[in-house]
């Protein structure tokens, strides 16, 4: 997918100097353009120009120029397009991302689109909308070279050159069995700097192969991907059968598209939420969260509730209440962030998980000892009131401590429920380190101070 950018300087030209009548773009500055940055200028674009835009675009270049666009602004410019140049366009698409665009229409028009679409790559696009899209065959490609191991090497490259053109991963061929058995993968350097006659077997013989089942989840893949540092990762059934490849490609995708659904759903907006989605989108996903947290903030503003009568004996407290509260939930917040992102880059390990929390208890610790002891002499310095400095350190220190233990705890718990570890965790964690950090510092100065 295209990051929205600024718009290249080739394109800033184009609109000032390439418009003939009707907006008509000049071919040769058509020519010049990358995709990614097609995909970019359409975007800026009100969706009647982008409709008149693509149409003045050679199918395949409208075809790459919309796969790099975002989601829903793709959705949208399908949606708009009449349903021939539409299907055209998906056809010429690979099938990955055809299929990408189509799981995000609604089922009569993607039905009537597919209908459109020839035969051939109309049961390779249902095929893969079969698959779950968060998992391997969701995010795979099947175009892809593949060849027989009772093949010599010369006859695999006369294989792949007929072929190649219409493949979108050239630097590797794959080899299958007689039942389509992945048995092995081969390289185009070892292809053509092999004996000619040699069997592909002989090239195969003494491989490792690694590779998915189609269930396996994407980010699992892209984990798996960067482990390896492969190209490309094979998908097969269970019973090893050679289906599509997950390429470096698509892991750049999933870890970004991944990273800004954890980031996003730890605040409880919507995972798919862009600055290009309907607003009436966003509040639909954001309110649900924000109601929730409403409640959460009732059980915080009741502790405070529960000891009124100390806060008006000492105003000074309602003064230090937020010091407390915000440092806790900032030490909380920073070992949410290293444990979702432990989740995003390894697989789940319950151990491992849970000795994670106690290196965030310890680290706790240690910052919240620094912590009280630095604001122990500011409160001392600022108020000359020494048991009230020793009652801010302590409820901070206890708080601090706290915090990092269900910022480290949260997304283990979230995970052992089947839930997203990111899901509004922000949320949980600040109601936990706010409601404590008032009991501690209100309750300690009701013991000793009052």
């Amino acid at each position: 997918m295209a990051n929205r950018k600024g718009i290249p300087e080739h394109l800033r030209r184009w609109q000032e100097h390439g418009k003939g009548r009707a907006g008509a773009v000049d071919q040769r500055v058509i020519d010049a353009m990358h995709p990614a940055d097609a995909a970019d200028h359409i975007e800026e674009l009100g969706l009647e120009e982008q409709v008149k835009f693509i149409k003045q675009l050679p199918m395949r270049d409208a075809a790459q120029s919309i796969a790099e666009m975002e989601e829903y602004d793709q959705r949208e410019l399908i949606e708009r397009l009449n349903v021939g140049m539409a299907a055209r366009i998906l056809e010429i698409m690979s099938p990955d991302d055809a299929t990408d665009i189509l799981e995000g229409l609604d089922d009569d028009l993607r039905e009537t689109l597919l209908r459109q679409i020839k035969a051939e790559d109309r049961e390779e696009i249902s095929t893969l909308l079969t698959f779950d899209p968060d998992t391997a065959g969701g995010v795979m490609t099947t175009e892809v070279a593949i060849v027989h191991d009772n093949m010599t090497v010369d006859q695999a490259i006369a294989a792949i050159r007929k072929e190649v053109e219409d493949k979108s991963i050239p630097y590797y061929a794959y080899v299958v069995g007689r039942r389509n058995q992945l048995v092995g993968v081969v390289s185009m350097r070892d292809l053509l700097i092999a004996r000619p006659g040699k069997m592909l077997t002989d090239l195969t013989n003494n491989q490792h192969i690694i590779s998915v089942t189609y269930n396996v989840d994407k980010e699992e893949v892209a984990r798996l991907i960067a482990h390896y540092n492969f190209l490309a990762m094979p998908v097969t059934d269970f019973d090893h059968r050679f289906i599509g490849v997950v390429t470096v490609d698509d892991v750049i995708d999933i870890i970004n598209e991944e990273a800004s659904e954890d980031m996003q759903s730890m605040v409880g907006a919507g995972t798919d939420e862009t600055v290009d989605s309907p607003w009436g989108y966003s509040v639909k996903k954001r309110l649900p969260w924000l109601v929730i947290n409403v409640a959460n903030s009732a059980v915080s503003a009741w502790v405070v509730h529960l000891f009124e009568g100390n806060i008006a004996k000492m105003a000074m407290l309602a003064v230090l209440m937020p010091i407390v509260a915000n440092q806790a939930g900032n030490t909380g917040q920073q070992a949410l962030a290293v444990m979702i992102r432990q989740f995003a880059t390894e697989k789940f390990d319950r151990k491992k998980s849970w000795e994670a929390v106690l290196r965030e208890f310890k680290i706790g610790l240690a910052n919240g000892i620094c912590i009280a002891f630095l604001v122990l002499g500011a409160v001392f310095m600022l108020t000359s009131n020494y048991t009230l400095a020793m009652v801010m350190s302590g409820a901070l220190f206890i708080d601090m401590v706290l915090g990092a233990v269900v910022g480290g705890a949260i997304p283990i718990l979230l995970k052992e429920f089947g839930r997203d570890p990111a899901q509004a965790s922000s949320i949980f964690l600040t109601t936990i380190t706010d409601s404590f950090g008032f009991l501690s510092l209100l309750g300690l100065a009701g013991v000793f101070l009052l």
